[in-house]
């Protein structure tokens, strides 16, 4: 997936939460998801979290330890690289990915999850490399779970 670079001034809503301003439509550069969770820098820092929709577009919101940590406030002009976060369907196997694109309530799923999730339910279907019958039936099982709003197997 394309990172992201840009430089933009921080802003503040009414509420007092500290954002930082992302001046694209994610899905459009990253293609629809309900949620896009995103790594990167921010004024050279390392930062993860989610693309939000704000008043006006989007932005990320900056929590107050690490704004604190970091030095960044309100009206400062920083630097930003972001990229998706974790494995993205282009990333997948071809089987994996075929059933994801078969059952597009459990892709949506998928892709919305965290990448901790996305990445255990990958381990835990590639673990059967030798086995194609098991993974077959793997893969079947984590569609379901998927499915079914099942963050991770039981």
């Amino acid at each position: 997936m394309k990172t992201q670079r840009y430089t933009t001034v921080v802003t503040a809503d009414s509420r007092g939460r500290v954002m930082v301003p992302v001046p694209f439509d994610p899905n459009h550069v990253w293609g629809p998801k309900a949620e896009h969770r995103v790594a990167g820098t921010v004024k050279g820092m390392g930062v993860r979290g989610s693309i939000e929709p704000l008043s006006d577009g989007y932005g990320i919101l900056l929590g107050p330890a690490w704004r604190r940590d970091c030095g960044i406030a309100a009206g400062d002009e920083v630097g930003v690289t972001l990229a998706p976060e974790g494995p993205q369907r282009a990333d997948l196997a071809p089987d994996f990915a075929a059933a994801l694109e078969a059952e597009p309530e459990a892709g949506a799923f998928f892709d919305a999850l965290a990448q901790f999730y996305r990445k255990a339910y990958l381990r835990w279907i590639d673990s059967t490399k030798r086995s194609p019958e098991m993974r077959a039936a793997r893969i079947a099982e984590t569609v379901e779970l998927l499915k079914a709003g099942v963050k991770q197997r039981p």
